[in-house]
């Protein structure tokens, strides 16, 4: 277990200052601070096997795993926690025509989509490591990177809608809920709005009798997770692969912003350093999930915000958080509690998770001020989003390409072809800005990305 020096009197941050990664409170702070990053990474995480059928136990036990092995890698100077990504949920739909999976067969198909993912990004950390992020910034400035984030969001919409209109009434309440706390709660209640908000659906749920408990009174209180293995020899599953490609670009942007957020809050630029080792240990960490049964990792912008609210920037309480991740793992009863939630509540809560998905594409527009007088601006996110809306896709022998591959090729595609061709004939083309942090898939619109 690594060492971390007390800061100050170890029960109180001055104002103005912040408690380093490499600093802690005092073990009960730190224990009560790790519990808030439990609460804040919950909502997406168990989000994510809800949507795409993997075992919820699974889920949240390579969740942990990951984060303590993202801090190993990052060698204890990186705090983050690792949850599930939402990038992966419409590719491994995808599988299922767009449902959650039924049966292991199909999740092991999608468990080679995740395992080729984190095996890539795990390159693309070293290569970072070797190379810096320069290539990265030219490869995806804001108008694709946006376009890349918000097309990812609206895609997934129709299933949002498949889920609502089974029962109308939950879903509504569900999503007002979401609203309700995001509006009217500051701070740390704010940015956990969409997890509140499926509390509130599910207890009305209860208390209208729409919930079966079945599953939940079978299941034991201490058990092993149900694990799944990637379906190397299928070749149904390797033709399915390239619709994971575009995942690998989110989770580059999520890390990359990540890095500088944390960089920027604690003051310390040398963070930025890790940005490599990041990449790598969230690599490593999908890798490992993929291998077990579990979801794609990326690091969470709920748990920015907890770190934001606190100025504690300790990696002791993500250690805390990992752990307790994994016990929590080991009771099936949770995961079946969690199953047992009723479609309605999951289309309520969708219909805003996916549309804030969108939103946080273009606040990446917005915060880099791209100039949509542009045309090769406007043709890159107008050609993407109706890739994406409509459900475009392409099969070319034994390979299916979906909408969210075709929308990034295109973005892709018309930008960089695009400006090339303005460079040409010396008209200018706009360079797109920097990368910007985007944040973590997840609930917060002010984190989501």
């Amino acid at each position: 277990m690594p060492i971390w020096t007390t800061h100050g009197d170890g029960r109180t941050v001055a104002p103005g200052a912040v408690v380093k990664p490499s600093e802690r409170l005092g073990w009960p702070a730190t224990i009560a601070i790790g519990a808030q990053h439990i609460v804040a990474m919950f909502g997406a995480t168990f989000l994510v096997p809800l949507l795409t059928g993997f075992p919820v136990s699974t889920t949240l036990l390579f969740s942990g795993v990951g984060t303590l092995l993202f801090l190993l890698l990052t060698r204890n100077k990186l705090p983050s926690y690792l949850g599930s990504s939402f990038a992966f949920i419409a590719p491994i739909q995808a599988f299922n025509a767009g449902k959650t999976l039924e049966t292991g067969e199909q999740i092991g198909q999608a468990l080679l989509g995740v395992v080729l993912v984190g095996i890539l990004l795990a390159a693309i950390g070293f290569l970072v490591q070797a190379t810096g992020t320069g290539w990265i910034e030219k490869l995806m400035p804001p108008v694709v990177s946006g376009a890349i984030v918000a097309l990812i969001g609206l895609n997934l919409a129709p299933a949002a809608w498949n889920n609502f209109k089974t029962d109308a009434l939950l879903g509504t309440i569900t999503l007002a809920a979401c609203i309700l706390f995001a509006v009217l709660f500051r701070g740390f209640l704010g940015r956990v709005s969409i997890f509140l908000g499926v509390i509130v659906g599910y207890i009305v749920a209860a208390l209208l009798g729409r919930v079966n408990w079945d599953g939940v009174g079978a299941a034991d209180w201490i058990g092993l997770p149900a694990f799944h293995l990637p379906a190397f020899g299928d070749p149904q599953a390797w033709a399915m692969l390239p619709m994971f490609l575009p995942v690998i670009l989110v989770l580059v942007a999520e890390n990359v912003g990540h890095v500088r957020g944390v960089a920027t809050m604690t003051g310390d630029p040398s963070i930025n350093r890790h940005t490599g080792r990041a990449l790598l240990a969230d690599g490593i960490a999908t890798t490992v999930a993929g291998l077990g049964g579990g979801s794609g990792t990326t690091t969470y912008g709920e748990n920015i915000g907890v770190m934001a609210a606190t100025r504690v920037y300790s990696t002791a309480a993500y250690w805390v958080a990992g752990i307790v991740a994994i016990l929590l793992a080991f009771s099936p009863k949770v995961g079946a509690i969690i199953f047992a939630m009723p479609a309605g509540v999951l289309g309520g809560v969708t219909t805003a998770l996916y549309g804030l998905i969108g939103v946080i594409g273009m606040k990446i527009w917005v915060d880099n001020q791209v100039d949509f007088s542009r045309p090769v601006n406007q043709y890159t996110v107008a050609v993407s989003f109706v890739i994406a809306i409509a459900g475009f896709t392409m099969d070319l022998g034994t390979l299916s390409f979906g909408a969210i591959v075709l929308g990034t090729v295109a973005a892709l595609v018309i930008y960089h072809v695009g400006n090339a061709i303005a460079r040409a004939r010396r008209t200018g083309a706009d360079d797109g800005g920097p990368i910007v942090p985007i944040g973590q898939l997840g609930g917060d619109p002010e984190n989501v990305g």
